[in-house]
């Protein structure tokens, strides 16, 4: 469902109110810029001296599991030892930014598509296992960062049971403030939905008992890619 066009409208009266103009100025921007720019973050941990061991060290304390390989093109042969590992479904959708590897080598079949929610498919044919990138990772929690767009859509991520992150070790970034810091730097605005996944979705809300996959993915798993 597209909403774009209803939050204008709200961001529009609200302005109104406000005496503003309906539409941001670049004057606004500017001093929004120049207000970040002359406060600069509060105290942090220190960097870990290995960014990508820390971030696998942490991804594995939220319950997500993780495989390095060597370069892109050895993630579905990764994928496939997973998912054959678990007995799950060959079966995926994914973001089509990942629709030119040899996913049928591997006897994967792969669709570059949002999942379908489908109440009335059978576990043979649901979309039950979802593959997608990041916009960058966080070692400091072990999270995904990811950016909803067209051709990264959050469903993929969101609604499958398994969740397979793709992630370069390029883009593992010390803390959630570079993670915005990088947002910033490369996309200059917020995405429509910004999603910080930090291991399998879960609950505690039952008599403080943590389930797993209570509102997402009962698996996330991080195929780490080492070579850009």
């Amino acid at each position: 469902m597209e909403t774009n066009s209803a939050r204008d409208r709200i961001f529009a009266r609200i302005r109104a109110a406000q005496g503003r103009a309906a539409g941001v100025s670049n004057g606004e921007r500017a001093a929004v810029a120049d207000y970040l720019s002359r406060h600069p973050a509060g105290p942090r941990p220190a960097a870990p001296a290995d960014r990508v061991a820390a971030f696998q060290a942490q991804a594995l304390k939220m319950a997500s599991t993780v495989e390095r390989v060597a370069a892109q093109a050895d993630v579905p042969a990764a994928a496939a030892r997973y998912l054959d590992g678990l007995g799950l479904t060959r079966r995926a959708v994914a973001w089509d930014s990942l629709g030119a590897l040899d996913w049928q080598a591997q006897g994967l079949t792969v669709e570059c598509r949002p999942p379908v929610r489908d109440a009335e498919a059978d576990r043979e044919h649901g979309d039950l296992v979802g593959i997608t990138g990041c916009f960058c990772a966080i070692a400091e929690t072990g999270s995904l960062m990811l950016l909803s767009g067209p051709q990264t859509f959050a469903s993929a991520a969101l609604l499958p049971e398994t969740h397979i992150a793709v992630v370069p070790a390029s883009r593992i970034v010390d803390g959630l403030e570079d993670a915005f810091a990088l947002m910033r730097r490369e996309r200059g605005e917020l995405p429509r939905a910004t999603n910080i996944i930090s291991g399998p979705s879960r609950t505690g809300d039952i008599e403080q008992t943590i389930v797993l996959g209570a509102h997402g993915p009962y698996r996330v798993h991080v195929i780490l890619v080492e070579q850009d």
